[in-house]
């Protein structure tokens, strides 16, 4: 873990050393707002909106080894670019460009992992979004410790107002219901 956490650093200051708009969100968010479990990559949205993606992905590339063929077309695709540091940790740098996504990253703020990793993730109603959006068992398991970790400090109306609009995407899912029934049990 330690390992993934100082790689996350590394690719953390080439990105701001690009000047781009990026967060960690994932298992790497929920080690500071759930209950920490194993994560085996890390997962970042970078704003890159549409058009640009191919240019970023050659530059990413250009430092980080790719962990597909044809990485960079697969990332123009599929809007995921997937890499590993030097040292085998792995990156999902998912590509953002919807304005959900790039608010997500403009309330991003820094947590100190260790004395000598500070990494900017998502805010903690973010990833109550986002994990509440996927809807898969692992997610709604992360979910429940997010919201009983967070308690009374998870803004509850401000994730019910940024997932609306997604849950009617995928109705049926029932998200809504779902997090109301989590929601209750704090």
């Amino acid at each position: 873990m330690k390992t993934l956490f100082e790689a996350a650093a590394g690719l953390q200051q080439f990105l701001a050393g690009k000047r781009w708009k990026f967060c960690f969100i994932g298992g790497i968010a929920l080690q500071r707002w759930g209950e920490p479990r194993l994560t085996l990559d890390a997962d970042i949205s970078l704003l890159t909106g549409y058009g640009g993606e191919e240019a970023v992905a050659r530059e990413i590339t250009a430092v980080y080894r790719p962990r597909i063929k044809d990485a960079v077309a697969f990332a123009c695709d599929n809007r995921v670019l997937l890499v590993e540091a030097d040292n085998g940790a792995k990156f999902d740098i998912t590509f953002a460009a919807f304005d959900f996504e790039e608010e997500i990253i403009n309330r991003a703020s820094y947590f100190d992992f260790s004395p000598s990793v500070r990494l900017l993730t998502c805010s903690a109603e973010d990833l109550t979004v986002m994990k509440a959006f996927a809807c898969r068992d692992k997610d709604l398991a992360d979910l429940r410790t997010i919201i009983l970790r967070q308690g009374p400090a998870l803004d509850k109306k401000a994730v019910l107002e940024r997932l609306k609009p997604l849950a009617a995407i995928k109705p049926e899912e029932e998200i809504l219901a779902k997090v109301m029934t989590l929601f209750g049990k704090i």
